[in-house]
């Protein structure tokens, strides 16, 4: 048996968090997989996972095993990715993160299609609000919606994105249009508790500078549709994605408000790690992202 089966075995179960799940997941025995990891630990001759029957951790030493054996394994499948692109045969499997707030939208659809119409790529696509290390947790590619702070990371602009503040007509004739954002901190609001902003909204005032107003409302969520749907029931003002918003300022159940102050320059941006070489997997699929995006309009 070759070290790289038992490299993959091991990478496997780490990123399941267990010989069971990993076992399910790839269509292996569990026993095939744990003889793996045995044999591997023997040939580094280091404990790499500590076996309980409760638990599944990683030592020490599996934590900087799993760590340099993923970027190894990447590497390996990118050089026969090169020889399949030489041959104009693009397959294989990529390891997405995006947030759930992407996947909910009708702009989620647009993995969808690239499933469809790439059948021979597989899109194994984690939805999590949180933010993702790519590396450390051995994603290929990030959908994120921000204004992109991390320099150590390749990205490519999808869309631009932006905050809207939004109320219902009804909310609007019953407490009054908000002129400023302080006004915000005596009126209902509706919370997004998924939102990285919680309870303290971001703003730029009239100096240019970014602030923030504490709101407070009878109701919190952790769901930006939920949120649009109390902000449309009249229960709060709502901050919410443009691409969540859109739908229903163009029928009038929301109005947008508070438009000079609202912060500008986010984007929905494809990223992922610096590698030598990028896989063909990776470029066909941001590149797919690209024009789903300008094709609608939204790039």
């Amino acid at each position: 048996m070759d070290t790289l089966t038992r490299m993959r075995a091991y990478i496997d179960v780490v990123e399941a968090e267990g010989f069971s799940a990993a076992a399910r997941k790839i269509g292996r025995s569990k026993a095939l997989l744990s003889k793996y990891v045995r044999e591997l630990e023997d040939e580094v001759g280091a404990l790499l996972i500590n076996r309980t029957t409760r638990q599944f951790s990683l030592t020490e030493a599996g934590h900087t095993y799993y760590a340099r054996a993923s970027e190894l394994v990447k590497e390996i499948d990118t050089l026969a990715e090169s020889v399949r692109e030489t041959a104009g045969d693009v397959r294989g499997r990529i390891k997405l993160t995006a947030p759930r707030t992407f996947a909910d939208a009708p702009i989620g659809v647009s993995l969808i299609d690239f499933a469809a119409a790439h059948p021979e790529i597989m899109l194994d696509i984690r939805l999590d609000d949180r933010f993702v290390d790519l590396v450390e947790e051995g994603f290929d590619l990030a959908i994120r919606i921000t204004r992109l702070e991390d320099s150590s990371m390749i990205a490519r602009r999808l869309a631009p994105f932006a905050i809207k503040i939004c109320g219902s007509p009804e909310l609007i004739e019953r407490v009054g249009l908000p002129k400023k954002p302080q006004d915000l901190s005596k009126m209902p609001c509706v919370i997004d508790t998924n939102s990285r902003w919680l309870a303290n909204w971001p703003f730029v005032g009239e100096d240019g500078q970014m602030t923030s107003v504490a709101v407070s409302g009878r109701i919190e969520v952790n769901s930006p549709l939920a949120t649009r749907n109390a902000a449309c029931a009249g229960l709060g003002f709502a901050t919410l994605p443009d691409f969540i918003a859109d739908p229903e300022l163009k029928s009038g159940r929301l109005v947008a408000v508070l438009e000079d102050f609202t912060p500008r320059g986010g984007g929905i941006f494809a990223v992922y790690p610096h590698r030598r070489y990028l896989p063909a997997k990776i470029r066909v699929l941001v590149d797919y992202l690209v024009q789903w995006f300008k094709a609608r309009g939204l790039g």
